[in-house]
């Protein structure tokens, strides 16, 4: 088994998740906003949602399928969402996903915490390319990724089905 890393910033601690996380985990992203935008979030948002997600954390990285870590402040200590990646080491690459909670939104903590999954991915796992995408309609992701270094690439056409409804997919990409 290896150690989930932890990873610093100025404002920012990203640490593996602990069971303690369960209740400010399911407020966050239990809010509807939060699950709309993201594809794995049900709503509403169970405490054993979130209890059977953070159990598969630790066998997923010792397997090299993906790294998930809470995205906290540093002073005061809170939880304000969650980062992680999807390895595909076989390419050199990993994709990057997150969500940040509402109380939190317009702080930078996303693109914060994003910085430092690309150099994670970048200079630890020594990947050659991190991608992301989002839904067309949420913007505020793409400016996230634009202030993270990621480009634009193009658009995936009805690429995800969230709660019934095909979703238009704008995909970004970094070397």
């Amino acid at each position: 088994m290896s150690e989930l890393p932890t990873l610093q910033t100025a404002r920012l601690i990203l640490r593996p998740f602990e069971m303690a996380d369960v209740p400010r985990g399911v407020q966050l992203a239990g809010e509807r906003d939060i699950a709309s935008t993201t594809i794995l979030i049900p709503h509403p948002y169970a405490p054993r949602d979130a209890e059977r997600w953070l159990a598969g954390h630790q066998a997923a990285f010792d397997t090299g399928h993906s790294l998930d870590l809470a995205i906290c402040t540093r002073d005061p200590a809170d939880l304000v969402g969650a980062i992680g990646l999807v390895f595909k080491p076989e390419d050199d690459r990993a994709e990057l996903g997150y969500w940040v909670g509402k109380p939190f939104w317009g702080r930078g903590y996303a693109t914060e915490a994003a910085g430092a999954m690309l150099r994670y991915a970048f200079e630890q796992l020594g990947y050659n390319r991190v991608s992301a995408y989002h839904f067309t309609r949420n913007p505020a992701s793409g400016r996230v990724l634009l202030k993270a270094g990621l480009r634009p690439e193009g658009t995936w056409r009805a690429h995800i089905k969230k709660w019934g409804v095909y979703e238009d997919c704008e995909v970004y990409g970094i070397l």
